[in-house]
C-alpha cells in the first residue's frame, strides 16, 4: 500500500493506533524490512517509531494549555522587523499625554512644527462685543475771568510799598525797616506770604493779595512806618557835640544829623566793602547833587552830599531792596529815600561830616 503523503509503501495492516505505534510492528523477524519512516507535515515527528506515552501527554497538555491561553503563533524566522499588527479588539488611538498641573505663570506648551493636535489645540477665544461707545467729554473752556489787577511790583516805590512793608513785618513776612521800596526782598516777602495762603505765588501784591493781608493785620503806627533806624543810634563821638554834624558810626550802621549835640533825625546806612572801604574821619560837604549818576560805576546817587572825594552820602536803591547783603563802593548808603531827601534840604556846603567806629 503507497502512502499518499509521503510517497512510500508500508506493509498492510500497518496504522497509527493512537500511541504513536504501528499496529504491524509485533515481531522481530519483519525489522530487517523496515525502513525508516517520516511523518513530513507532522511537527516534532522523528521516526516511525513509538512515542512513549509519557511525551504523548505531555505534548498533549501543551497543545491544550496554548488554546487555553490564547497564545498565537511564534514569530517566523525574519518576521521581527515587521510592525506588530494592532489587536483587532482596540481601536487605534493615540496615547494620551501626560502634562505637569497648570499654574498662573505657566507658560503655554510649544507647538508642534505641523501646529497642534486636535486633542491639544487651544478653544477658540470667543468674539469679544465692541465696547459700547459713550459720548465725550466736552473739553472744558478756558477761563474769561481777568487776572487780578497788580498794585505793586519789583521797582514799584510809593508810602503804599511801606506801608505793605510794615504789615508783612507785622506777621514775620517781612524782617527789616521799612523803606518804602519793592526790591527783591519784598518781593520774596510777598511769595512767602502767598504760598503760606495757597495762592498764586507770584511775588507781585495783586487785588487778591493785598485784601488777605489787610485782613489779617492792623493799620501799622507812625514808628512802624518810619522808624527812626533799625538800629539804636550810637552815642555820638565828642566831634559831633558842636555845630551841625553829619554824625556817622561805622559801629552802629546809623547815620545822626546832629545840631549843636541835638539829634534831629536818624537812618541807617551801610558802607563801602573792605576793597572799596569808606574813608574814616573828619570832613565836610564841599559839593551836593541832586539827580547825580555815577561816572566811573554807572550808577545812580540821588541827594549825592560829597564829602571826600568821590565818595558821598546818598540814597541807594540797592540798600533799600536788599539790605546789608550788599556794600557800597566807598560811599555812605541810605536806604530811607525820604529822610534823606529831607536830609539833603537841610546840610549845606560846610557842614562837618565825621565818620567813627
Amino acid at each position: 500500500m503507497v502512502n499518499t503523503e509521503t510517497g512510500t509503501e508500508t506493509g498492510t495492516g500497518g496504522g497509527w493506533d493512537g500511541r504513536g505505534g504501528r499496529s504491524g510492528r509485533s515481531g522481530r523477524g519483519s525489522r530487517g524490512a523496515r525502513g525508516p519512516h517520516v511523518t513530513r507535515n507532522t511537527p516534532g515527528a522523528r521516526t516511525s517509531e513509538a512515542i512513549p506515552d509519557r511525551r504523548v501527554a505531555a505534548v498533549s497538555l501543551v497543545a491544550l494549555a496554548a488554546l487555553a491561553t490564547g497564545c498565537g503563533p511564534g514569530t517566523a524566522a525574519g518576521a521581527q522587523d515587521a510592525p506588530t499588527p494592532a489587536r483587532a479588539t482596540q481601536a487605534a488611538a493615540p496615547s494620551p499625554t501626560r502634562s505637569a498641573p497648570a499654574t498662573e505663570d505657566a507658560k503655554p506648551p510649544t507647538p508642534s512644527p505641523a501646529g497642534p493636535s486636535p486633542s491639544t489645540a487651544a478653544p477658540s477665544p470667543s468674539p469679544t462685543p465692541d465696547p459700547v461707545p459713550t459720548a465725550a467729554r466736552p473739553a472744558p473752556e478756558p477761563s474769561t475771568a481777568p487776572p487780578p489787577r497788580v498794585l505793586m511790583r519789583t521797582g514799584s516805590e510809593s508810602d503804599q510799598v511801606r506801608e505793605l512793608q510794615a504789615r508783612l513785618r507785622q506777621i514775620g513776612h517781612f524782617g527789616r525797616t521799612p523803606t518804602g521800596y519793592y526790591g527783591p526782598v519784598t518781593a520774596d516777602a510777598v511769595r512767602s506770604f502767598q504760598a503760606k495762603r495757597s495762592l498764586p505765588v507770584t511775588g507781585s501784591t495783586d487785588e487778591v493779595t493785598w485784601r488777605r493781608l489787610l485782613a489779617m493785620t492792623r493799620v501799622p503806627t507812625a514808628a512802624e512806618l518810619r522808624p527812626p533806624t533799625e538800629r539804636p543810634v550810637a552815642a555820638p563821638d565828642e566831634r559831633c557835640l558842636k555845630g551841625r554834624v553829619l554824625c556817622i558810626s561805622k559801629k552802629s550802621r546809623t547815620l545822626a544829623w546832629m545840631i549843636d549835640g541835638k539829634v534831629v533825625s536818624a537812618m541807617d546806612v551801610r558802607f563801602g566793602s573792605e576793597y572799596t572801604p569808606t574813608r574814616e574821619g573828619a570832613f565836610e560837604v564841599f559839593w551836593k547833587s541832586r539827580d547825580h549818576v555815577s561816572t566811573l560805576y554807572d550808577t545812580p546817587m540821588p541827594y549825592a552830599l560829597f564829602f571826600s572825594g568821590g565818595q558821598a552820602v546818598h540814597y541807594s536803591a540797592d540798600f533799600a531792596a536788599n539790605g546789608y547783603g550788599g556794600a557800597s563802593h566807598g560811599c555812605v548808603n541810605v536806604r530811607d529815600k525820604k529822610k534823606v531827601a529831607a536830609l539833603f534840604d537841610q546840610v549845606r556846603n560846610g557842614d562837618k561830616v565825621v565818620v567813627y567806629w
